[in-house]
């Protein structure tokens, strides 16, 4: 494996998984599809790069470069910047610029790099200067506990703070469904009637789409490693 991590939960309620890792080698692998936005910051030569990752609205191939350390803290659906909608960051990496060796520019104001170990006070400073918000509407939309009033309202509240609709992410969490139950041992063709699929052509469009595999390739893959 060229990538070597770790990772840890969070107590923040704006943050669902902070992680650092550093690659060991070069390669491409696949990877799936993201419906959370991240902040990553990269350490190469001794340069630091901070990015802004959008959603990934399709499985794709990432390339791995030895000598590379990363810093991914990742935010949970319905959390967003207002000043930078998530909409505009769909499926591209978006650099923000350097105020210094060591800060950058966020919201006309510096910020000093984050690590692993002080990311949740990094993040708390975000909210605090109102830079970093969460709107408890989209958990209640996709628990269907949404309040009264206009779907309009909802749909447009919903694409602000996600960058995606509804539907998407409902998608998206069918297949993750899919691939856990296909990890425990559930045939095809029981997935495909527990979740709901039209047909077993329907799951393997949406797992190739979501995760970048057929069901059939993986499960030989959770085969191969049991």
């Amino acid at each position: 494996m060229s990538l070597i991590y770790e990772e840890r939960l969070s107590d923040s309620p704006y943050v669902e998984l902070i992680t650092q890792g550093r690659t060991v080698g070069s390669s491409f692998t696949i990877r799936p599809s993201e419906i959370n936005w991240h902040m990553v910051f990269v350490k190469h030569n001794g340069s630091l790069q901070p990015l802004l990752v959008g959603p990934l609205t399709e499985s794709g191939v990432v390339t791995f470069v030895e000598g590379i350390e990363l810093l991914w803290i990742k935010f949970k659906l319905g959390t967003f910047m207002p000043h930078l909608p998530v909409k505009n960051f769909l499926d591209v990496e978006t650099l923000m610029p350097d105020a210094s060796s060591k800060s950058f520019w966020l919201k006309s104001s510096a910020w000093q790099f984050p690590s692993y170990d002080n990311a949740d006070t990094f993040v708390d400073r975000l909210v605090r200067d109102d830079v970093l918000v969460r709107d408890p509407l989209v958990n209640a939309a996709l628990q269907d506990q949404v309040p009264e009033m206009a779907s309009r309202t909802v749909r447009h509240r919903f694409l602000r703070a996600t960058g995606l609709t509804q539907n998407h992410i409902l998608q998206f969490e069918r297949v993750q469904q899919a691939v856990t139950l296909l990890g425990q041992g559930l045939s095809i063709l029981d997935v495909v009637y527990q979740l709901g699929y039209y047909a077993q052509p329907h799951l393997t469009r949406s797992m190739k789409r979501f995760i970048g595999k057929t069901p059939a390739r993986y499960v030989v893959r959770v085969c191969q490693q049991t």
